[in-house]
Order: C-alpha cells, then structure tokens, then sequence
C-alpha cells in the first residue's frame, strides 16, 4: 500500500487510475492467477498472487483517498466474519452449514445473493445452495442415473427433429435438454468431490494435446488433415492416445 501511495503521488500515470480504469486489469490477473493454479506451476502462482496483491493494495489505497474504509477496517470487517462462520471454533455457538449461516447473515432466500458467474460454476453453486438444505441425493448414484435420464430424453428429442438442417438457430427444445443434460452432470461432478470447471479444463488441454498430436502424425505422413475424413483422422486419434 505504500508503495501504490508513493506511487500515485509520483507517477502521472498511477496518479489518474480509478476504480473504474482498474477494474479490466484486476479481472485479468485474477484469471492469470486462475490459469497458474491450474497448472500447478508455483513460480507462477507466485507471480499471479503478487500481481493481485497488487491490485488489492490499488483498491485499499483508492478507498482510504476518498475516507469510504481503511485496509483495518477490511481485516476487523474479514476476522469478523469468519468468526461468525466457525462459531464452533471462537466460542460463539454450535457448528453450522457455512451456506446456513450466510443466510442467516444476509437474511436471503436459499438462492438469493449468488453473483454473476459463469454458466458451469452457476450450477455448481444452486446446486451446493440446495444441498444445504437438504436438497439433494445421499450419494452420486442418484445424478449419474439422472444423468443417464437426461441423455436418454436428449437422444430421444434429437431423434423426433432428425434431419433437421444444420447450421440454423438451435432447436429450442434441443437447447432445453442439452442444458438438464449438462446441469445434471455439474451435479453428479458435485457429489463427487469435482470441481466441473476444472475437470472441463484439463478435458480440454488433453484433447487440445491429443489433437495437436494427430496433427504431427499426419504432418509426418504427408496426410492433410483438412482432407483426411473422419475415419482416417479417427484412426489417428486412437493412435494418439497410446503415445
């Protein structure tokens, strides 16, 4: 925080900074440092933190120019806090659901207050919101049959609109059953104990590897890909996967 002060005082360009002008640059490093955390890679988790310190140092000293709240406030406002959602460990009442007790904080229905996130963590979190009371299975035997309902319903409706043209708007009922489809798989995810978004990824980077390799095995065979048709391309991939 000193060093954004000084900062600001000497600097023409940190001194016309605003919450605004900053906002874009800390959405940024906070998916830099979520890009780092998934790869597991310390140095630059070091780096991304420092960063986002950065960036929270920013807003600390913005916040104490205009006398809206001091960094003490925010750590009186954060110790109080987690005292209150780990009464059972400061003495100041049975242990408690952590979703529980910031309903009870903020007096919102079961759903209410969640923040605009993204689609794949939106369910996880109305589906961890539900939980809390209750809602939900015993075990993941539940979702996955679920899960296995809602492909059989998606097959079923694909099937009705076959030979529908391709390329056009997306069937609004289509769309509809993909969507339970993938909602009830964040919640068999859930049951678990995996974080969806983060399985996504790392499907991603290993189909993103895999491909990259059947691209190299075609390149050494003088195969272009953009001709080769599925079945070719298949036979690669499945050479691929034994690399």
């Amino acid at each position: 925080m000193a060093m954004v002060a000084d900062l600001r005082a000497r600097c023409p360009w940190d001194r016309v900074q605003t919450r605004e002008t900053l906002r874009p640059y800390l959405v940024e490093e906070v998916h830099e440092l979520d890009h780092a955390l998934g790869e597991g890679d310390p140095p630059a988790i070091r780096e991304e933190v420092s960063d986002l310190l950065l960036h929270l140092a920013w807003q600390l000293v913005l916040a104490e120019e205009l006398r809206e709240f001091t960094a003490d406030d925010v750590a009186d406002d954060l110790e109080r806090k987690m005292k209150r959602r780990h009464p059972h460990l400061f003495d100041l009442g049975p242990r408690a659901a952590w979703e529980t007790l910031k309903r009870q904080e903020n007096g919102r229905g079961v759903l209410e207050g969640l923040p605009p996130l993204p689609p794949l963590l939106m369910a996880f979190r109305l589906q961890e919101r539900a939980a809390s009371v209750g809602f939900d299975w015993p075990d993941a035997a539940g979702p996955a049959a679920k899960v296995r309902e809602e492909l059989d319903e998606l097959a079923l409706e694909a099937g009705r609109r076959a030979g529908g043209q391709a390329g056009g708007p997306p069937d609004p009922r289509i769309e509809e059953e993909v969507g339970d489809l993938l909602f009830s798989v964040v919640n068999l995810a859930r049951k678990l104990g995996v974080a969806p978004d983060n399985a996504l990824q790392k499907a991603n980077r290993k189909f993103a590897d895999r491909f990259g390799a059947v691209e190299r095995l075609a390149a050494e065979r003088g195969i272009d890909v953009h001709r080769a048709g599925l079945d070719l391309l298949d036979r690669l991939w499945n050479e691929a996967k034994s690399i």
